[in-house]
């Protein structure tokens, strides 16, 4: 077996990372043909009267940013992986794509009246001080009153609760003709606070199977709400549903929620006028 070290979810580890080094194949296991999380993302800039220019972070196959385009707003694409911007250039043109980490950036010349940050890119940020770096990075680069709208997994879902962690979650899909499987498994690491993730590829192309390793970080609402305040953001709303992942999905004309208790966590947070808190 192939086995690749782990990644913090910035960067692939190695060449051996099937879905951030072959970004057709991401889109083909998992599609998004209705752009409901480029949608999703739209409605909330609307919603809190964000203006046009847009950083879409950690940006991936380029799919929501070519969305946000689309709606008439000014959009730049930031990631860290290549083989994901190169992708973007080709099949979703429009945005202006750039490489970039998110745990810390700097974009000079470029200012955004919103950062839009989808698919639990945050979770990447494993330890306070990337936190800090990513929080930080967005307040630099956000117009006085501009937003911050991310969508991740919800730290607080997993406190007593275990149905994500107790059996591996197997998916089959095609592509190109041939047939991938991958099973993944969950588990918490209280101590680092991160939930890891195990997940092992098959194919029926002869090639040997492929493991992988990544985690996000765990984090709790009331912790993010602390530390939003700490770097000079206002949240706007924080909630568990509806959202583009959520059961059952968000749809046009959908509300924000209240609750923070499920998978998915939702949040809209306004950078506040003046200097940096710190």
């Amino acid at each position: 077996m192939t086995t690749t070290t782990e990644t913090n979810g910035a960067a692939p580890a190695t060449a051996e990372n099937l879905l951030t080094d072959n970004p057709e194949l991401y889109e083909a296991r998992f599609p998004d043909p209705e752009r409901l999380a480029g949608r999703w993302a739209e409605d909330c800039l609307s919603r809190y009267g964000a203006g046009t220019r847009v950083l879409d972070l950690g940006c991936g196959t380029g799919r929501d940013a070519a969305h946000l385009h689309g709606a008439g707003r000014t959009v730049t694409g930031a990631d860290v992986s290549e083989a994901m911007l190169t992708h973007a250039r080709t099949h979703h043109p429009g945005p202006d794509y750039v490489s970039a980490d998110l745990r810390e950036f700097t974009l000079p010349g470029r200012e955004f009246d919103a950062v839009v940050c989808l698919d639990s890119a945050l979770l990447y940020c494993h330890t306070n001080a990337e936190l800090d770096g990513f929080l930080s990075s967005v307040r630099r680069c956000l117009a006085p009153g501009g937003l911050l709208v991310a969508e991740m997994r919800n730290g607080a879902f997993f406190l007593g609760r275990t149905e994500l962690l107790d059996a591996p979650r197997v998916n089959t899909f095609t592509w190109q003709g041939t047939a991938y499987r991958s099973t993944t498994t969950l588990y918490v690491d209280r101590t680092a606070q991160l939930l890891r993730r195990t997940r092992v590829w098959t194919a029926d192309d002869g090639s040997a199977p492929v493991e992988q390793r990544s985690a996000w970080r765990l984090l709790f609402p009331q912790e993010l709400r602390y530390v939003l305040a700490a770097h000079g953001f206002e949240v706007l709303a924080l909630y568990d549903g509806p959202g583009p992942r959520t059961e059952p999905p968000w749809r046009e004309g959908d509300a924000p929620g209240s609750a923070t208790e499920a998978d998915r966590l939702h949040l809209v947070a306004r950078r506040t006028h003046g200097r940096h808190p710190n």
